[in-house]
């Protein structure tokens, strides 16, 4: 008596949705990848990997690699390392546990897209109140020092106060030195919320009875605890973190499309952005798949290797 296929009818269309909506748009972009071909045009040339050439041989292209790995480099361990200490504070809190979750998560239910426009005005190098702040607390100081008379001996405004007022406060989106820092620092702030909450959820999955053990063999303090038993608890939690907050890190667009546009000087010109601008807005789908190719490499590459060495030290529970 033969098997029954009457499943194939169930998981037909979901294995089909996925083709279509999945699978088969990356091999589409894998062949318009080694051609010149524009939307609209009715034929186009097979170019070969001179798509992929330009990517590893052009400035600009290099650049963008700079830019989305650095990105990465200084976005995932700092949010990574904020949510997980937001989240054993949080649990240690008897009273108001609640209100900070919220408030720590908030970034991440908003329109980054709005949240973006309000960084913006803050960071705007005359009106914003970034610069004000810092304008503010220099003056405070340089009135400090000449009410101490700290001065003395010399002219006020070569003292450390008077230095640092005396400067321009730095254009924080307009200047090819800060730009990649504070879109970074805006990845931060809207990702270790995220990150937080992951934790949390690990954290309840650990067992009290681990601690208790922990105690009686002499883990009294805070730090050893954490080190003998929740961070060891932690690993699968570990590897999703790092895992989604890397692919995250890659994906970031939003920030870049309403505040740099990938300048100035294409410091902030990061992968998602370059496909966007390649495929979009100057109709260069050749170049533009050949680019979504290379960031799907990079992410499953990332993927990969997290998974296999950070997986074999983890500890279930």
């Amino acid at each position: 008596m033969g098997h029954s296929r009457v499943h194939l009818w169930f998981i037909g269309p979901a294995v089909i949705l996925m083709m279509g909506l999945l699978i088969f748009p990356v091999f589409v972009a894998a062949f318009l990848s080694f051609t010149d071909y524009n939307l609209g045009n009715p034929s186009f040339n097979w170019i070969g990997v001179e798509n992929y050439d330009r990517l590893v041989t052009r400035s600009t292209y290099k650049k963008m690699f700079t830019a989305s790995l650095t990105y990465v480099l200084l976005v995932v361990p700092i949010s990574v390392a904020l949510g997980l200490g937001a989240a054993l504070l949080i649990s240690s809190l008897r009273i108001g546990g609640e209100l900070y979750k919220a408030v720590f998560f908030l970034p991440v239910m908003a329109t980054l897209l709005a949240m973006a426009i309000v960084w913006e005005f803050a960071l705007h190098p005359i009106v914003g109140v970034v610069n004000d702040i810092l304008r503010s607390g220099c003056d405070v100081g340089l009135l400090h020092a000449l009410l101490s008379g700290s001065w003395l001996g010399g002219d006020p405004l070569q003292s450390w106060y008077g230095h640092a007022c005396a400067e321009d406060f730095p254009l924080w989106l307009g200047d090819k030195d800060y730009a990649l820092g504070t879109i970074a620092f805006i990845g931060i702030w809207q990702g270790f919320g995220f990150n937080m909450v992951l934790y949390l959820a690990g954290l309840t999955s650990v067992p009290r009875e681990l601690y208790q053990a922990a105690h009686m063999d002499g883990a009294d303090s805070a730090w050893e605890r954490f080190r003998l038993v929740t961070w060891p608890m932690l690993g699968p939690t570990n590897v999703f973190v790092v895992t989604i907050s890397s692919i995250r890190s890659f994906q970031v667009f939003d920030t870049v499309e309403a505040l740099t546009r990938g300048g100035p000087a294409k410091s902030t010109y990061v992968m998602v952005y370059a496909m966007f601008e390649k495929g979009v807005k100057q109709n260069l789908l050749g170049i533009g798949s050949a680019i979504t190719i290379v960031f799907l490499g990079f992410v499953l590459i990332l993927t990969l290797i997290q998974v296999y060495f950070v997986n074999r030290r983890v500890h279930y529970a």
